[in-house]
């Protein structure tokens, strides 16, 4: 991580600690931050998914997660014959920053409504109601929540424990 940590410096970025981890900026806009995990330690680019990633070495975290990509390292020495590619990287988050593009994110209506979900809100207009009530992000919240689950009963499970909070307009962490 101290290896990191100067290769990014070594970009002119600003030094700032945020959710728990070194994060580095220009004109205050996040462009990569350093994680570490016990298997291995990443650089996370906010905007990764906009980056040309030549190399082929960005890592999606999750299938849920729109924008921000991973350069994952396991050894210093990984670390260290990759210098000249991450600060390339780095320098490509920072133009693209630069240059103002946006992330176009899915909308709340393209991510997958579980049936086990779709059959309550067929079937109770005073929940369907309440669920199309709520802000994008919290019924994005649900849906990925309710969709992670694997199997139809454990899905429907959660589903049904979370109604009272879907009808008092509440999002799945409020």
């Amino acid at each position: 991580m101290e290896l990191l940590r100067t290769i990014v410096l070594s970009c002119n970025l600003d030094e700032d600690y945020k959710w728990m981890h070194p994060c580095y900026s220009i004109d205050g806009n996040n462009i990569v931050l350093i994680h570490e995990f016990k298997e291995y330690c990443a650089l996370l680019f906010f905007k990764g998914v906009l980056m040309k990633d030549e190399h082929k070495i960005l890592i999606q975290q999750t299938a849920n997660v729109q924008d921000r990509r991973q350069l994952r390292f396991t050894t210093i020495n990984e670390i260290e014959s990759s210098k000249s590619i991450i600060i390339d990287y780095i320098k490509e988050a920072i133009d693209i920053e630069k240059s103002g593009k946006k992330i176009v994110y899915k909308t709340t209506d393209e991510f997958e409504i579980p049936i086990e979900f779709q059959q309550i809100l067929q079937n109770d207009e005073s929940i369907n109601q309440a669920f199309y009530n709520l802000t994008a992000g919290r019924q994005r919240a649900y849906l990925l929540f309710f969709s992670s689950a694997k199997q139809a009963s454990t899905r429907l499970k959660s589903i049904e424990s979370y109604l009272p909070k879907i009808l008092a307009g509440k999002g799945k962490d409020d």
